[in-house]
């Protein structure tokens, strides 16, 4: 019968009508998560292969771009599984389809230089332009508490698997795109060989799903938001495995010198959770940016605390 109402609901959501009138209906019938990959992405496909192949997915009877759409249920929670035909960055659009979707899980690869192995976890958006997807100076709806379950899930999994050659992290806020839902990136890296790794593909899916399972859309903690450090954010990482701590928006060293008042204050506001305070990541900050990161966290009236 899911299934059923399922195909119904996309019949009216892709085939028919004005765009007002499919948001109404799509809003009467159902919440959900929603579960991104993308055909352009080596690493997005091998992870989707995954869900498809060890969890009770089963096809519907309509698609989104051409694509086919996959549906389940994970404690009475219905998620829905498609693919882009473009890159997971230039999805800006995407919401609008499914305006009922409580949150977005976007999987897919991660790259670097040093093509160190890695799973990582990262909010969305942007502080500046918009180089890769999103909108400049906006940033997605952050989702710390999943964000922190699956980052805890990718070292459980990492570790059951054998995986340690894998470095588990959280990655800064970056890139597109910039959603008003809650939406997190999980990727795996950090070149073919890793993108191409079936066992690390399962990890990172089993971690998202065990996420999925235990996901609240009002969740009671609250968040932090982290300034400073590099990119890859190893003390914030080490407080949320050590200590949870949990993380929205995370802003690096090289986005400091652009941070004031008004950045700040959307970063509380683009917050699932309500955010209690301001870590910052001291010594992970440029001294000549440090006066005037302090000047906006005072103006902004947020409470802050050196690690």
């Amino acid at each position: 019968m899911f299934v059923g109402v399922v195909c119904l609901l996309c019949f009216f959501l892709f085939g028919c009508g004005n765009l007002f009138q499919q948001k109404i209906w799509y809003h009467n019938v159902m919440y959900m998560i929603l579960l991104v990959s993308s055909s352009k992405d080596v690493a997005s496909l091998n992870i989707a292969s995954q869900f498809l192949q060890h969890w009770l997915f089963q096809e519907s009877l309509c698609t989104f771009q051409n694509n086919p759409v996959y549906t389940a249920t994970f404690n009475q929670r219905s998620v829905v599984f498609i693919r882009l035909c473009g890159e997971s960055v230039g999805a800006q659009d995407l919401s609008r389809f499914f305006p009922g979707v409580e949150l977005i899980v976007f999987v897919s690869r991660h790259s670097s230089r040093s093509g160190v192995p890695a799973l990582t976890v990262h909010p969305v958006g942007n502080f500046a332009g918009a180089d890769f997807g999103g909108l400049p100076c906006v940033v997605s709806v952050s989702a710390a508490t999943v964000m922190r379950d699956v980052l805890r899930m990718l070292v459980f999994f990492r570790h059951k698997f054998g995986l340690l050659d894998y470095e588990v992290s959280f990655e800064a806020t970056h890139h597109g795109p910039s959603l008003d839902v809650p939406t997190l990136f999980v990727e795996l890296g950090s070149s073919m060989s890793q993108w191409i790794d079936s066992k690390a593909a399962f990890v990172v899916a089993c971690a998202i799903i065990s996420a999925i399972e235990i996901f609240e859309s009002r969740p009671a903690q609250r968040a932090v938001i982290g300034v400073g450090g590099t990119h890859y954010c190893e003390k914030f990482t080490k407080l949320a495995l050590e200590g949870g701590v949990v993380f929205g928006h995370m802003i690096p060293k090289y986005a400091v010198v652009g941070v004031d008042v008004s950045v700040l204050r959307h970063c509380v506001e683009r917050s699932l959770e309500q955010v209690s305070e301001v870590l910052l990541d001291w010594r992970g900050i440029r001294g000549e940016d440090k006066s005037g990161l302090i000047a906006a966290l005072d103006g902004a009236g947020l409470v802050y605390r050196k690690i």
